[in-house]
């Protein structure tokens, strides 16, 4: 048995970047046989040529690049569309929702490969490592994680940049000659973050040359547009502007964010509770997952049952949260994935909307499977119309009836009032 074959192997999910490069080495020199993995989830002008390049030029005995953005629309963004997913009513999960495709990927390649172990560069102050490593017990409770921003020797070793820069100079790793910029960038195909450096002064503004997918409302253009975006089953199906139409849903979700980009469509700036008790400030761009989110809940308006409604929008933050803290592969969140697929069976139709400077505007919408009926809904009409037998005398009882509970609050209230006399 060669050296090579008998040394463990790891899985790194790698980058190209500062730390993932040093801990690639540092693997290496641990005696780890290292396959670096890189995931496609459309980092914006990416060269993953150079990231293979750079991975085996560190030490990696080879580098696999998966393309999983179809599969990331797919199987997961359109699966947090369908419940209208948003943690704490304001974050998409642009981040969270792409480490269980990215993960459920390395494990196949740890399995495909007999790796005894995964790794990551994800620091111990964060979402990600939680997230990560989730997801890699749940699918594969064998394999290990080795996470060095949580090793005692590492940590000592590298206590900063600087660190990182020299050990780099030492074993020849190549380092991006670009200025760092003051914060650190997450970024997919559904969204790009900033956070970190500058960012982490609450009060301080986010400077408008750092964003990629959106246009500020000053250069976005004067004149508005129109959409008309079609969903079956909860999922988009085509978007079609003008001329242009959109069917594959990598190409429809990819148009939409080009669109909505344009016109300053899906900028937030928040501070939100991390899985591990500490607040964080973020700045996000989600574009087209904006748009698609806000036709969907549209849609759902003239489509969906008020009490299937009701309990899909408890579904639909349970599904946030999960995600969110990582327990996308838990079975609880198979549950609600499952109950939100039978409240999708007749969310089909089309949403008219008209995008200005930042604004999302619904114009129209029409579905075959429409529960709204303008009879039954008329002020012009006394009753329902000839399909609905409905008597507007027969309220007063309704309203009674729920009445009930009300008054007897009160005269509870009433007594302790009297009481305190």
């Amino acid at each position: 048995m060669s050296s090579e074959e008998s040394k463990p192997k790891v899985i790194l999910a790698y980058s190209g970047g500062l730390d993932t490069s040093v801990i690639l080495k540092w693997l290496c020199e641990k005696g780890f046989d290292v396959i670096a993995f890189c995931a496609n989830v459309g980092q914006h002008e990416e060269d993953f040529s150079a990231i293979k390049a750079k991975a085996v030029n560190c030490g990696a005995s080879k580098c696999v690049v998966t393309d999983l953005r179809s599969e990331f629309v797919s199987g997961y963004v359109f699966e947090a569309l369908k419940c209208n997913a948003m943690y704490e009513g304001r974050y998409l999960l642009g981040t969270s929702i792409a480490r269980p495709c990215i993960a459920k990927e390395m494990i196949r390649i740890a399995t495909e490969e007999g790796a005894s172990f995964v790794a990551h560069g994800a620091t111990g102050k964060g979402n990600d490592q939680v997230r990560f490593e989730m997801c890699a017990q749940a699918l594969a409770p064998t394999v290990g994680t080795i996470a060095p921003w949580r090793d005692a020797e590492f940590i000592e070793s590298f206590k900063g940049r600087t660190d990182l820069l020299a050990y780099c100079t030492k074993h020849g790793i190549p380092v991006d000659a670009k200025p760092k910029a003051n914060y650190s960038i997450d970024e997919n195909l559904f969204h790009t973050s900033y956070e970190s450096g500058m960012l982490e002064d609450a009060a301080c503004a986010p400077d408008e040359s750092m964003f990629k997918m959106t246009n500020s409302y000053k250069n976005a253009p004067e004149e508005p547009e129109t959409i008309f975006i079609e969903f079956k089953q909860g999922i988009p199906s085509k978007v079609t502007v003008g001329d242009v139409i959109k069917t594959d849903p990598l190409e429809l979700f990819l148009f939409c964010n080009e669109i909505a980009g344009k016109h300053a469509v899906g900028r937030i700036d928040i501070v939100e509770n991390r899985f591990v008790g500490i607040k964080s400030r973020g700045v996000y761009e989600t574009p087209g997952g904006t748009l698609l989110r806000a036709a969907h809940m549209d849609l759902e308006g003239i489509c969906m049952d008020r009490e299937v409604k009701r309990i899909t929008e408890y579904l639909g933050n349970e599904f946030a949260r999960l995600c969110y803290n990582g327990f996308w592969f838990a079975p609880e969140m198979d549950l609600i994935r499952h109950s939100i697929d039978f409240s999708q069976r007749d969310v089909e139709g089309v949403v008219e909307i008209e995008l200005y400077k930042g604004n999302v505007t619904i114009r129209g919408r029409t579905s075959p499977k429409s529960l709204y009926n303008a009879d039954l809904a008329s002020m012009d009409q006394e009753g329902g119309g000839a399909a609905f037998d409905y008597n507007p005398a027969d309220s007063q009882g309704f309203i009674r009836i729920n009445s009930v509970r009300l008054k007897t609050y009160a005269a509870l209230r009433a007594k302790d009032e009297e009481n305190k006399e």
